[in-house]
């Protein structure tokens, strides 16, 4: 038998219940988690992937398997876990975020947030210990919370900056996607999302460019 089981052996996606015997106390994305970082005025590290994902593999079984880390983790930040195929909208927003912060992206995304879902600081694979050029996972964990604590003010500015960035630097408008009232998501909503969605199509090279606008998801 598994010797932990946190919020995720409830879902439904692969990928998540991947993840559901994880000692990090992960949460699927939602309203808990969100409220949970706003009593507690904790960040929150949001980890996004999907169950092919190689390296999103790695970094599960390098640091969130690991029990020292998973401590950290969970001493410190509100964990959510989100599978990219079931959500792509959230991918898309927070994968802009890291593009706009790093100039690259990919999988596992992980990004941090204030309690107001505003991403401050974000990256792809983190190694256990220090390699390719990039700090280990613990490095990054402690250097937040440290930074969260002592240097608030300056995290919520950088957060601010972001946001305004990506808000002039936007291709198309989104919905507020922490709740969605009865009703939203209509045949005729649909219709207008994929619209604006496949403006914004790379029809000779594939994928998406352009960001989305932050300002309704954040406001």
């Amino acid at each position: 038998m598994p010797s932990h089981s946190n919020r995720l052996i409830n879902e439904t996606s692969p990928y998540l219940l991947q993840h559901a015997h994880n000692p990090v106390d992960w949460y699927p994305w939602g309203e808990e988690a969100l409220e949970k970082a706003r009593a507690e005025d904790k960040p929150i590290l949001v980890s996004i992937g999907y169950a092919a994902c190689h390296w999103c593999h790695v970094m599960e079984k390098e640091s969130f398997e690991d029990e020292a880390t998973a401590q950290l983790m969970n001493a410190h930040f509100i964990n959510i876990k989100i599978d990219r195929e079931e959500r792509p909208d959230l991918d898309h927003i927070y994968m802009d975020a890291v593009q706009a912060m790093t100039g690259s992206g990919g999988w596992p995304l992980n990004v941090f947030l204030l309690p107001n879902a505003k991403p401050f600081y974000g990256g792809t694979y983190f190694p256990p210990e220090p390699a390719f050029n990039k700090p280990s996972w613990k490095n990054v964990l402690q250097g937040i919370a440290g930074s969260y604590k002592e240097k608030r003010d300056q995290i919520e500015s950088q957060a601010n900056q972001l946001i305004g960035h990506l808000e002039q630097a936007n291709g198309f408008g989104i919905y507020a996607v922490t709740t969605a009232p009865a009703g939203l998501f209509t045949k005729e909503t649909a219709e207008s999302m994929c619209i604006n969605l496949l403006k914004t199509a790379d029809t000779v090279e594939g994928g998406f460019g352009g960001l989305l606008n932050f300002h309704k998801h954040f406001r």
